[in-house]
């Protein structure tokens, strides 16, 4: 069956079949290798893209500069201090005003509800750089980073997340676990449960494809046979003020080389969607060190090992973006 996305969205996976994700994942490794072979297209050739960010960023905004450019699109970057975008001018306003001066336009910052409104009015798609309750381009780089390097299609993988289960990445795994047919655990305390809505959607897709998706906060019972343990930040952007508790909470499901030897697994990949608290050598971790506090979701011994992968995965963020803005615009 022919997949045909040109003038949609990219909200939430959670808004494609599982088709339509195998298609962006495909096209993906289509454009990574023609990259490889020194091969840039046109598809976004005379295209216009605005990027909105609410939030800070290294591997987003780049990935969407660079994919873009090498597609042949031109790029303009707005955050918050050289817009009037929801400050002086409301999201609709300044939707239907972007929509008529761009052709594709991106937002990463805090609500869901300001990017379906920028998808709602502008008349163009939109793209989904992040918000506090999914990251879907995230997850496409994901998966195609463990297509690359398990052995197995991704309805027989086992991917463990480990920590704040009820942050954006927990949930954008879930969706993307429903849609591909994927064993997804998510492993945390009982104080950070998952929204009971966000699971129960997650499964119910989940039953086209077989997905299974578990919340647990036994670790040697989630972690056995694992293909991929996941995480991500403690405190996420806006959230640092919960940092000495979120440590208390979380430090059991630090991923360390204990748990990575309790998959069983020799193989057991890691991944992470960065900025990562892997030692002490960035700001806030020596900060928090010197009042008493380890922030490292991950130790600096598996984030340099042989199971790390998380380099490959940022790589793919551009590959898989440039994909997403291919398909819907190109």
């Amino acid at each position: 069956m022919a997949v045909n996305l040109k003038g949609r969205s990219f909200l939430t996976l959670m808004d494609f079949t599982p088709l339509e994700v195998r298609y962006l994942l495909d096209l993906s490794r289509d454009l990574k290798a023609k990259k490889r072979m020194g091969l840039h297209g046109e598809a976004l050739k005379g295209r216009n893209i605005v990027l909105l960010f609410e939030k800070t960023s290294t591997r987003t905004r780049c990935a969407f500069e660079v994919g873009a450019l090498e597609e042949g699109a031109h790029v303009t970057f707005l955050d918050s201090a050289s817009s009037q975008v929801g400050k002086k001018e409301s999201i609709e306003d300044s939707a239907k005003v972007l929509g008529r001066f761009y052709d594709g336009i991106e937002y990463r910052g805090y609500k869901q509800e300001v990017v379906e409104a920028l998808a709602r009015h502008s008349g163009v798609p939109v793209w989904n750089g992040l918000t506090d309750t999914d990251h879907p381009t995230q997850i496409l780089a994901d998966f195609l980073t463990l297509e690359e390097h398990v052995a197995k299609p991704l309805s027989k993988m086992k991917l463990v997340f480990c920590g704040d289960i009820r942050n954006n990445m927990s949930y954008a795994l879930m969706y993307g676990a429903a849609k591909t047919g994927m064993h997804m655990v998510a492993l945390g305390p009982k104080a950070l449960s998952p929204d009971p809505k966000v699971l129960e959607a997650a499964r119910r897709a989940g039953e086209e494809t077989g997905a299974v998706i578990e919340v647990t906060d036994d670790v040697d019972a989630a972690v056995k046979g694992a293909d991929a343990l996941y995480t991500d930040v403690w405190a996420s952007m806006g959230e640092e003020d919960q940092i000495p508790e979120r440590v208390k909470l979380l430090t059991p499901f630090k991923v360390t080389m204990e748990m990575i030897r309790k998959t069983g697994n020799p193989d057991v990949k890691f991944l992470h969607c960065l900025p990562a608290f892997h030692d002490f050598e960035t700001k806030l971790a020596k900060e928090m060190k010197e009042k008493g506090h380890d922030i490292r979701e991950v130790t600096d011994e598996v984030f340099r090992s042989r199971h790390s992968v998380v380099f490959d995965e940022a790589e793919n963020r551009m590959h898989t973006i440039k994909a997403v803005m291919v398909a819907t615009l190109g």
